[in-house]
């Protein structure tokens, strides 16, 4: 059975992905109560519920391509890969009942090393996530180069890598969190290119990234 999460309001304001920005109304758990009986899937945002957009055909071949090389590169490790439909949170415990705080997203991978620490009994909010991938998409770049990120460095202290993805050309970019709260930057451009993930002893070779994905052709 379809449970819609309610309308709200819109302000002024604008979110981190440009759409309207909505007063905080939900609590965590009523977030989640929500969301768990949901047909779409939302981010929450201290209180803000903001519906995902649908995926694009090169947006599901390179989520696809990315699982299956990370998957077959884990086997026999402590490692796994998860996709799109487990959350993460970010952000303290929240206090039952009357808590707006946190972020709750849907990362498109993430992987999670050792033992799966989770929120709840439900067992389906992930809370140390190893390394972070999304696929870039015009409307969602500017939440995951920002506030995701951002929130993801604050709060998620077993979070090693972050990767984006480009879905319009073989570019890949690489954020490696370094000592005392420092992250390095790398990017990996073109087909031939191999990124390495020193943290999981994994490498995602952009041939394989990208297979069976076709790139707009350039005007002259």
């Amino acid at each position: 059975m379809k449970t819609d999460i309610a309308e709200l309001d819109a302000a002024p304001e604008k979110n981190a992905i440009g759409a309207p920005k909505l007063q905080p109304r939900y609590t965590v758990d009523e977030y989640l109560t929500l969301e768990r009986a949901a047909d779409e899937r939302h981010i929450y945002l201290d209180g803000e519920v903001i519906a995902m957009a649908g995926e694009s055909g090169a947006h599901a071949d390179i989520s696809v391509n990315v699982v299956a090389s990370l998957a077959n590169q884990l086997k026999g490790t402590q490692c796994r890969a998860r996709t799109k439909e487990t959350k993460v949170r970010s952000g303290p415990i929240p206090e039952k009942g009357h808590c707006k705080k946190g972020m709750f997203s849907y990362p498109d991978i993430v992987v999670v090393c050792g033992e799966i620490e989770y929120h709840d009994a439900h067992r389906d909010v992930i809370l140390n996530p190893k390394v972070i991938i999304e696929i870039l998409s015009e409307s969602t770049e500017a939440l995951d180069r920002d506030e995701k990120f951002q929130r993801y460095q604050a709060q998620n202290p077993t979070l090693t890598d972050y990767i984006l993805i480009s879905q319009t050309k073989p570019l890949v970019e690489h954020f490696r969190r370094k000592p005392r709260g420092r992250w390095s930057y790398d990017s990996y451009s073109g087909i031939e290119a191999s990124l390495p993930i020193a943290s999981i002893a994994c490498a995602l070779k952009l041939a394989d990234v990208y297979d069976r994905v076709s790139f707009a052709s350039s005007a002259d």
